[in-house]
């Protein structure tokens, strides 16, 4: 009950709080290519059960179309603007109405599309009794997954062969250690983000 009544507080004052950030990222990518400001994904929630997660655009209308579900390295389809709002993770900041619907929590297992939550059935059974969050121990870990990525011939088969699972099992982690401090101790790390310079294959642990 605690969590979710933080959840609530920190969203919708964290909302009022970056509006004027999404007002001018929102006039920016209008202005720098044509399409939607919001980007809407759907992904798995608690129960197996499917919301729509909320971002700022970052990649161009078409993205869809032209490549991968997942992001990597210099990809061609992020916008000049969609860049830097990545870098930031201002992109992110729309998820606080995620949070606020009750469909994610501040801290939690990151939200998967359904195919890869499928591959690994058994394990999200377990991941998803809980809401995902904006933020776990996999985010701090995988704070630049597309550059990553990005290294590697076959970003796809090694999002799935080796980075997916490794996040599973942080997700697990996360679950046998959650508490109120630990959430909070998560949410402290991650803004000042302390993963820009982790190893890629370094445990985070807070």
């Amino acid at each position: 009950m605690m969590k979710r009544l933080f959840d609530i507080a920190a969203a919708f004052v964290g909302l009022l709080l970056v509006c004027p950030f999404l007002l001018i990222a929102g006039l920016l990518i209008k202005l720098d290519s044509p399409g939607p400001i919001f980007f809407r994904q759907e992904r798995m929630g608690r129960g197996f059960r499917p919301f729509f997660i909320y971002k700022l655009r970052t990649m161009t209308q078409d993205a869809p179309a032209r490549g991968r579900s997942i992001t990597m390295g210099k990809d061609p389809r992020i916008t000049r603007v969609g860049e830097v709002l990545r870098g930031t993770k201002i992109d992110e900041l729309p998820q606080l109405i995620n949070v606020l619907k009750g469909e994610m929590s501040f801290v939690g297992p990151r939200p998967e599309i359904r195919e890869f939550v499928e591959r690994f059935r058994d394990d999200y059974k377990q991941i998803l009794k809980i809401r995902p969050g904006i933020t776990d121990l996999a985010s701090l870990k995988y704070h630049n997954e597309a550059a990553i990525l990005g290294e590697s011939e076959n970003p796809e088969e090694e999002y799935v062969r080796r980075v997916l699972p490794d996040k599973i099992e942080l997700a697990k982690e996360y679950i046998n250690q959650s508490s109120f401090f630990f959430d909070l101790v998560l949410i402290f790390k991650t803004l000042l983000k302390p993963a820009c310079n982790r190893i890629p294959n370094q445990r985070v642990v807070p």
